[in-house]
């Protein structure tokens, strides 16, 4: 057993980071993630890693050194939230078109306008198709251990692609855990020596990198940069069965609670997911079969092991802490698309909640599963689309 403490997100992944020990990091402070990179430059001020931080003047900026940072050869990370996210968006997409293994905690954030410094998904979400690894966290433990799987992730040779850490801004990254850490001897081993892969800094092999693509090969490079995502969930699987072996902790491409014999679930990502299990189990004592299905790996999405897990269900809710304004939720989109390959399709709702940080409580899951209860016996949706918890 590894050392327990009482931390918070931010402080759990500023000690994944540390004993990761990058090369290089990058970045600009924005609530609610700059605990966390002012955490880690004080274990660079103290000496406890050899991290060169570079000070930058916006996250554009960060994303920026970053991307020549890790074309130059080394393992970089960085951290944002919100609008620093939304202001790197163009390196985003430069960053795994070139195929450079970042890892980037999201401390998940809503965004302006009007402004906000409470957590919702709508930072990530916005950035889902930016051709980024997206891995989501429910708790304090599971930021810490997804954002050390993320380095062995990101930089495996069949892979080579960034890849985002998410954690529910102030409901994790501000509140304290308890929290298991490995040794660092242990997460020294486990990530490995970093290869680097084409270094620019090799100047006896000269290259270049995101030179002008016309009409000729563009279309090609996406099509080749798509069959590097479909490798993903092999490679994360892989290196979940090693952690599991090093932890004791088991991950997958997605958790789930009590659904084996389920007839109704919810679909939800993150912090709210314990909330969530909470009030299963409460259905479950008044016989109802009610179950849970929690992403992990959000991008690639996993829509056949998805769709498997929900296959016998007889009505399903998904819950969105993010909207997508004159469409669905971006994680209900993403259940249908799984849900269309089944012979059988239960039917399904798109339930809005928590935006800009406002509490999920119980109840609201009480209100959901009651309406999958009465969509179950006469297979009628009335409402696809709408909104709980909002003030009356």
């Amino acid at each position: 057993m590894g050392k327990i403490v009482a931390v918070t997100g931010n402080e759990a992944v500023a000690e994944s980071l540390r004993q990761v020990n990058p090369d290089v990091c990058a970045a600009y402070p924005i609530t609610p993630a700059t605990d966390l990179m002012q955490r880690f430059s004080s274990f660079i001020s103290d000496g406890k890693v050899d991290t060169e931080m570079v000070l930058v003047e916006s996250e554009h900026s960060a994303m920026s050194a970053c991307i020549g940072a890790a074309a130059a050869g080394g393992r970089v990370a960085t951290a944002t939230s919100s609008q620093g996210l939304a202001l790197m968006w163009e390196m985003l997409f430069i960053a795994a078109g070139d195929r450079l293994p970042i890892v980037m905690p999201v401390v998940n954030r809503a965004l302006s306008a009007p402004l906000n410094i409470h957590g919702d998904h709508s930072d990530t979400m916005g950035a889902r198709d930016s051709g980024w690894i997206q891995l989501y966290s429910e708790t304090a433990q599971e930021a810490y251990d997804n954002a050390i799987q993320a380095f062995r992730i990101g930089e495996h040779p069949d892979i080579r692609l960034p890849v985002m850490v998410c954690m529910d801004g102030f409901i994790v990254s501000h509140s304290i855990e308890r929290v298991e850490y490995l040794e660092d001897a242990e997460v020294r081993n486990f990530v490995g020596e970093y290869m680097p892969v084409n270094p620019l800094l090799d100047i006896d092999n000269p290259k270049s990198y995101g030179p002008l693509i016309l009409t000729d090969l563009y279309h090609e490079y996406k099509r080749a940069q798509h069959e590097v995502m479909t490798r993903v969930k092999n490679v994360v699987l892989e290196v979940a069965a090693d952690f599991e072996k090093l932890s004791g902790r088991k991950y997958g491409l997605f958790e789930t609670y009590r659904l084996d014999d389920a007839e109704i679930a919810i679909v939800i990502l993150n912090s709210a997911a314990g909330t969530t299990k909470d009030v299963v189990d409460s259905y479950r004592s008044k016989g109802i079969k009610a179950g849970l299905l929690k992403p992990r790996m959000f991008r690639p999405f996993p829509y056949e092991e998805v769709a498997a897990a929900l296959s016998h269900l007889k009505a399903i809710a998904v819950l969105d802490r993010a909207d997508s304004f004159g469409g669905y939720g971006p994680l209900f989109s993403e259940i249908c698309g799984a849900v269309m390959s089944m012979d059988g399709k239960p039917p399904m709702i798109n339930r809005i909640y928590g935006l800009g940080g406002r509490d999920y409580m119980p109840n609201q899951a009480e209100k959901v599963l009651d309406e999958l209860v009465g969509i179950a016996e006469t297979g009628k949706v009335h409402t696809l689309k709408d909104y709980i918890g909002l003030r009356e």
